[in-house]
């Protein structure tokens, strides 16, 4: 383990309270949200730049571990978010809505750095990236028909926007450098993998930074809100870790199945849905305040899970 894997929870508590203190200035704040994607890019570019190929097609074939997080993804969390929102949030159905929509979309991108962090299988979480990131925006207007009574048409282009974003750009760019660099063998797995592998956290720690100037305000200025949140969306994490657990352990997975698994589950994809809540819901800020709210929350969260897992393996 690295300084900077050892430091982790360190760095990025810190690059929280530096985004929270730029999102102050007005500059900041306005401009900090194009470098999100950016510094995401860079994360998994180098993510998956340490993976080589055929491990994700040995990945893909894992189906125990694809029905597990499948049915718990889209069948039990959908359950329980709508069960944590009838207990804590029905006076608040604007956060209700939020909740569930935050909850319902599996993450696509930073799961992956804490999968790393944790030691687990990187691959088979990458495998089943797209089938999470389809099947989310796929079932989101069915679920907010379902449990908020609410239904909107979710644009293609979101799809397509995020698939490209998220997977095919830093895929393809990563495997594209291993071919390119398949005569020089020595510096791209002694050189060019290790800087990306030790760096993938400063890239991580950028992306909250630029997240929480952006978006930090909306904490500040609402702050009871987060009051109103924060015991279920515990709950959700504390529950789902559970789950991960039991199931990974009756279903005999190894250690890095596991950690796949529970982090799979657990981290959630505010991006999209923040961005389907801000083009369905444009005169309801309270549903978008809620998916700003869920990762100041998750983020520290998913730090500590890591190495809870660590601590177990």
């Amino acid at each position: 383990m690295n300084i900077f894997e050892k430091f982790q929870t360190v760095i990025i508590l810190l690059a929280v309270g530096v985004g929270l203190s730029l999102g102050q200035f007005t500059f900041f704040e306005q401009n900090a949200e194009s470098f999100i994607i950016p510094f995401l890019l860079l994360m998994l570019y180098g993510l998956f730049l340490t993976i080589p190929l055929h491990h994700l097609k040995v990945a893909f074939k894992n189906i125990k571990f694809f029905s597990a997080s499948t049915i718990i993804n889209f069948i039990w969390t959908p359950l329980l978010a709508w069960g944590l929102g009838a207990i804590f949030l029905t006076d608040h159905p604007a956060l209700w809505i939020g909740f569930i929509m935050f909850m319902v979309t599996p993450c696509t991108d930073w799961y992956l750095m804490f999968t790393s962090i944790a030691k687990g299988n990187v691959s088979l979480s990458t495998s089943v990236l797209p089938i999470n990131l389809i099947l989310q925006v796929l079932l989101l207007p069915v679920y907010l028909f379902i449990f908020a009574g609410t239904i909107q048409t979710v644009p293609i282009s979101t799809i397509i926007e995020s698939i490209v974003l998220v997977l095919v750009i830093p895929f393809t760019l990563a495997h594209l450098t291993r071919y390119l660099l398949r005569d020089k063998v020595t510096f791209l797995n002694k050189k060019l993998v290790p800087f990306f592998s030790s760096a993938q956290i400063i890239f991580l720690s950028l992306a909250i930074t630029a997240m929480f100037a952006s978006q930090g305000n909306y904490l500040i200025n609402n702050f009871e809100v987060i009051y109103i949140l924060i015991i279920p969306i515990l709950l959700f994490f504390i529950i789902n870790f559970i789950v991960a657990q039991t199931v990974g352990k009756s279903m005999k997975f190894s250690y890095e199945d596991t950690v796949s698994l529970s982090l799979t589950i657990i981290a959630r994809n505010s991006s999209v849905s923040l961005a389907i809540a801000v083009t369905a819901f444009p005169d309801q800020p309270l549903i978008a305040l809620a998916l700003v709210i869920g990762p100041l929350i998750e983020l520290p969260i998913l730090a500590i899970v890591s190495q809870i897992l660590l601590s177990l393996r």
